[in-house]
């Protein structure tokens, strides 16, 4: 007789997604959805391409939000189904095929739960994460690459869209520093608990002593913000400078001078673009994240809020958040909320989910302290 009962795990997953959906809000989310597809659907959606893009671009986000919670219902229900077919033919790889759902239920709505936490008042926005080498010559650059790749892989794990907007390659190894956009819901909630000082410990691949070495990289996370062009930049506050493209090696990748660094004088924030096609482009890609990171400013100090903004992170000892360790104990362990994962390799390869929602849950019970 086939011992098989899952009843109780069952009913708390469907106790916690009934909360989950009360806070996701379906039916505004599918109001929402309506509106966004009618205008989509306009005939001269497209004689202003920028609100088209953001039209779009919101329709897809909220659709994609919807999918996640229609998915996970239907899962459920299909959950239910299987349990009593193995049940009724007392049947034990059905069963077992049971139990593989249930774990991986309880996984996805585990995300879910978490999503439902991140409330603040851009979470919900695509993000931009700039990383920069710091303390520890060639293994900091190449420890900024391997965290540019584990950014990356997650977010090709989740489906999310990236575009890497900006690369500047180091002499020896590795890169000085890299941005790139994740076009996804909640993906600048999300990956805001990833913004500060990373430590890498490890036995150097660069040098011949086979010493311990202890290098650092900071990762900056801001929201793309559709009121990003209500910041006025009068343009004596800014200074243009137009450069060639690199490479690897700092190898020409073009033969036209189209990389433009825009340097706000006024505060010293710097914003570089390179990987767009034209001068024009890399431009106006620079200015949204300039105005961006001005609006932030902005908005802080009319709270008067202290809050980290890119550019404030040192990227040395004192201040990590998070240090990887690739010798002995083989270890990836957070500083702030103590969560630890024992296989870095996976880790670097993307699997950053248990190491987020950690953050995440650290960051909301601070805020409600």
């Amino acid at each position: 007789m086939l011992e098989f009962d899952p009843a109780a795990d069952i009913q708390a997953l469907r106790a916690t997604f009934t909360e989950i959906k009360a806070v996701v809000d379906v039916d505004a989310l599918s109001a929402e959805i309506a509106h966004l597809s009618e205008e989509a659907g306009a005939p001269d959606l497209w004689d202003d391409v920028e609100q088209a893009q953001k039209v779009t671009s919101a329709l897809s986000h909220r659709q994609a939000e919807l999918k996640r919670v229609t998915e996970v219902e239907q899962r459920l229900d299909d959950l239910d189904v299987l349990v009593e077919l193995a049940q009724e033919m007392d049947d034990e790889e059905t069963a077992a095929e049971a139990r593989r759902e249930i774990v991986a239920l309880q996984d996805t709505i585990g995300q879910l739960e978490v999503q439902t936490l991140l409330d603040g008042e851009y979470d919900d926005r695509a993000a931009v994460v700039t990383i920069r080498s710091g303390a520890g010559g060639d293994d900091a650059t190449d420890f900024a690459e391997m965290l540019l790749r584990m950014y990356l892989r997650w977010a090709e794990r989740h489906g999310y869209r990236t575009k890497v907007m900006d690369t500047s390659y180091a002499e020896g190894a590795g890169i000085k520093s890299a941005t790139f956009e994740v076009d996804a819901p909640y993906a600048y909630g999300t990956l805001s608990v990833e913004a500060g000082t990373h430590r890498l410990a490890r036995i150097s691949p660069f040098g011949s002593a086979d010493k311990r070495q202890t290098s650092f990289a900071a990762v900056e996370v801001i929201p793309v913000m559709e009121e990003a062009q209500e910041v006025d930049i009068p343009e004596t506050d800014i200074r243009v400078d137009v450069f060639r493209s690199s490479g690897p090696g700092g190898q020409s990748v073009n033969t036209t001078d189209s990389a433009v660094r825009l340097t706000h004088l006024p505060t010293g924030i710097v914003v570089s673009m390179q990987n767009e096609k034209s001068q024009i482009q890399n431009r106006a890609a620079a200015m949204r994240v300039l105005q961006t990171r001005l609006l932030l400013l902005k908005k802080e100090e009319e709270a008067a809020k202290k809050k980290e903004l890119a550019g404030v992170i040192t990227a040395s000892w004192g201040d990590q958040m998070r240090s990887y360790f690739l010798y002995g104990q083989q270890l990836v362990k957070d500083l702030r909320t103590g969560y630890e994962v024992g296989t870095p390799s996976a880790v670097f390869d993307g699997d950053l989910d248990g190491l987020i929602a950690a953050g995440i849950r650290w960051r909301k019970r601070k805020d409600d302290d």
